[in-house]
């Protein structure tokens, strides 16, 4: 065990559910250590059926209240939940390092990224603008027909089921950018704990309820539940009325279905999977293409390839230029050092991964980097041009770890049509001369339809907080091409909009109320105000 961690705070292993630990031992796992694979002396307790509908009950519950609260209430929360977080001291990275096998700098940067997502969406809450006010004034003498008092705000959508991502072990899990934002939008939440990192979700999540009781929020506002099992019974209980998911297709789809089955079908979030193809013109190779190639090895590379932004793709036009450019990845690949992956299952995944895209779709293998007993070794492989064009996509599967495939097409009209027909993408990266934008707006239009994000001369790998990102796209890589999971849009998937008619000022909310209590901008007949 790491220096510091005999004294870490207590973990119990039962769910948090309204701010009490609830555990029918019937059950129990067990947290690892992500680099060797043993057992650390931590145990987990799954959720029965029973404590999943209790928390998801204590979540609505707690929703009236909850999304009534006043925007300085909800803001205070958010940035409560923060200096929660910054107060984690150094025992607590070295478990999440330990859980995950991720460096100190990373994990560092992930808490402070968390933190920031947290503060960000508080801010946002304080300006109100995320409410959408809009108000149309009657106009009685109006003919042939008078105008009534028409005003619309939007509110909550309710207690939203978020899964905790297993790569992102803060800024996607238990108060990462899904529970920040649906609690932005006044929606209670119920969190699957990420089984992959149990104990850091646990630590986590009792900072957040340390936020709940210093602020006096309901304690049905935040739940957590722990084990494999919980994703079904969660998402068909009938108070969960939207889920927010970062995972695999596999997972993403199931969860998907699960709530079109439902008596009353919800909104599924799925962040799933993404190659993130880069496309190199021959005037950007022909400039520096050394240093893209080393740009993308790292890329490539960092965090063990386990980023949904990782790019698996790599397209290029035939010739020298980009035979060259494939040999010096191929060299810079050979340089680096086999990763921890986060979990020994995630290993295994990705190294049979290797193996069967490889032998199924026929791939040459040009380099692969360092190799060493429990971990990941890059891998740089050569396709055919022809399964770009395949119905089937196989060079869209991803490969969850530091690998990508290179291909090189024809000519121009070749790298328009594989655009054409590619399927949705987090993001599609350019590297171009700038001779060469000129003739490119074709093509980035065809982008534009593909993708939720496009690069100009840089690497899909680092997802700016700030509130104009975007991190989504159509189909496959997420369930809804109009939402992202990134940025202040964000909280957007959370709520709905209401409108009220001819009702007398008193009794309208304090958003809509002529007095605007809480001082908000808001679109008056059309005008801002």
């Amino acid at each position: 065990m790491p220096s510091g961690l005999q004294d870490m705070p207590w973990i119990s292993g039962q769910q948090f559910i309204a701010g009490e630990r609830v555990a029918s031992v019937y059950a129990s796992f067990s947290s690892h250590d992500a680099v060797t694979g043993r057992a650390l002396p931590y145990t987990f307790f799954p959720a029965t059926d029973a404590e999943i509908a209790a928390a998801a009950d204590a979540a609505a519950y707690a929703f009236p209240r909850y999304r009534t609260s006043t925007l300085d209430e909800r803001a205070c929360f958010l940035d409560t939940i923060a200096e929660e977080l910054d107060l984690l001291d150094d025992r607590f990275i070295e478990l999440v390092m330990q859980e995950t096998g991720l460096p100190e700098a990373r994990i560092k940067g992930e808490r402070l990224r968390t933190g920031n997502q947290l503060r960000m969406f508080a801010e946002l809450v304080r300006a109100g603008d995320f409410l959408g006010v809009r108000i149309t004034t009657a106009q009685p003498q109006r003919q042939p027909l008078p105008r009534p008092d028409i005003r619309q705000y939007r509110i909550g959508i309710g207690p939203v089921a978020v899964f905790g991502a297993g790569n992102f072990p803060l800024a996607f899990s238990v108060a990462g950018g899904d529970t920040a934002s649906a609690l932005a939008a006044g929606c209670p939440v119920v969190v699957k704990a990420h089984s992959g990192h149990p104990a850091t979700s646990e630590l986590t999540a009792q900072a957040v309820v340390r936020a709940v009781s210093r602020c006096g929020m309901p304690p049905g506002v935040f739940n957590l539940l722990f084990g494999d099992n919980v994703g079904g019974p969660l998402v068909s209980h009938p108070a969960i009325k939207a889920v927010a998911f970062t995972g695999s297709r596999k997972g993403g789809k199931a969860l998907f279905d699960q709530a079109c089955r439902r008596a009353e079908p919800i909104p599924v979030f799925a962040e799933m999977s993404s190659v993130n193809p880069l496309i190199l013109l021959p005037g950007a190779l022909q400039e520096r293409g050394a240093a893209i190639a080393a740009g993308l090895a790292e890329s490539v590379t960092l965090g063990g390839g386990q980023f949904c932004t990782n790019p698996g793709l790599v397209i290029g036009l035939k010739g020298e230029l980009f035979e060259t450019f494939c040999r010096q990845l191929a060299d810079e690949l050979q340089k680096r050092p086999p990763a921890v992956m986060l979990n020994r299952p995630t290993l295994t995944n990705y190294q049979l991964g290797l193996f069967q895209h490889a032998q199924q779709h026929g791939l040459e293998l040009l380099a692969t980097g360092s190799t060493a007993d429990g971990r990941a070794e890059a891998c740089l492989f050569r396709a055919d041009p022809s399964l770009l064009f395949a119905p089937e996509h196989p060079l869209e599967e991803e490969l969850f770890g530091p690998a990508t495939v290179a291909v090189a097409l024809n000519d121009w009209s070749e790298l328009v049509r594989w655009a054409q027909g590619m399927g949705g993408q987090l993001t599609a990266s350019l590297f171009a001369a700038p001779s060469e934008l000129r003739d490119c707006r074709p093509l980035l239009e065809l982008l534009e339809t593909r993708v939720g994000r496009l690069i100009l001369n840089s690497y899909p790998t680092g997802v700016e907080v700030c509130d104009a990102m975007v991190h989504g796209g159509p189909w496959p890589a997420t369930t809804d091409s109009r939402s992202t999971s990134v940025g202040t849009a964000a909280v957007d998937r959370f709520l709905r909009p209401v409108c009220y008619q001819g009702y007398p000022d008193e009794a309208l909310p304090a958003p809509l109320q002529d007095a605007n209590p809480w001082g908000l901008r808001r679109q008056v007949d059309g005008q801002r105000q």
